[in-house]
């Protein structure tokens, strides 16, 4: 009989960070990455057999029901990665609620589901790890900028929820840690912030998550680890 398959899925996974992790964790796993874009997405599974394209909207009611049901029919689902984000540059006083809520769907509902549709197959089937991706725009005391404020509270909900997961998933084996980046060399901080010079790659924020989801990090569960750059 052979070994079971081990399923990662990764949302977010058409580009930046979501990209760079669900290539990096494709040499060990079978990987499901998920976006909005096929385009964007195929370029991910381009050259990486590991690697599986799944297309959805993650900020549609259901979408991470029918994506963890995609995942089932891979193998055994072991990692989750809720990385996808949007954000609607606009001051306070400005934000119209369609753009408040469309925030909150795919930063924190989404991560919700998510989580929720994880933590369902992990706890029955001996534990797993869930990885929240927040920001250091979530995380109190660090330096907040104008026009980014849903942006910012969907990523401190993310830590809140980290601690939620966990707690809750501790017996049955179910780790849950959220990962707050800086500045990251990603189209989403062109955006938010082009003032800001990037102190780190995809790429080095996928090798944490790598190590995060490894046996190596096995005593880490319900902490928000913030990455500050020394670069």
């Amino acid at each position: 009989m052979g070994s079971t398959v081990t399923v990662a899925v990764v949302t977010g996974g058409g580009r930046g960070i979501g990209r760079a992790v669900a290539r990096r964790l494709g040499s060990v796993h079978t990987v499901l990455a998920v976006a909005r874009t096929e385009s964007e997405l195929l370029a991910t599974v381009d050259g990486n057999p590991t690697v599986h394209a799944h297309v959805a909207d993650i900020g549609v009611p259901g979408a991470m029901t029918e994506l963890a049901s995609a995942a089932d029919r891979l193998g055994q689902l072991r990692v989750w990665v809720n990385n996808a984000a949007t954000l609607e540059p606009r001051m306070f006083t400005a934000i119209e609620d369609d753009e408040w809520r469309r925030v909150m769907a795919v930063n924190l509902d989404a991560a919700f589901a998510g989580c929720r549709e994880a933590m369902r197959r992990m706890s029955a089937s001996g534990g797993g790890v869930i990885i929240n991706m927040a920001s250091l725009s979530g995380v109190a005391g660090v330096e907040k900028f104008p026009g980014l404020a849903s942006y910012n509270v969907s990523k401190a909900a993310m830590i809140a929820l980290t601690e939620a997961v966990a707690l809750e998933g501790r017996d049955d084996g179910v780790r849950c840690i959220c990962l707050s980046p800086g500045a990251v060399d990603t189209e989403m901080l062109r955006r938010a912030a082009p003032h800001l010079r990037a102190g780190m790659t995809p790429d080095d924020v996928a090798a944490i998550v790598d190590f995060l989801v490894s046996a190596a990090a096995a005593p880490l569960s319900g902490t928000n680890i913030p990455v500050y750059s020394n670069r």
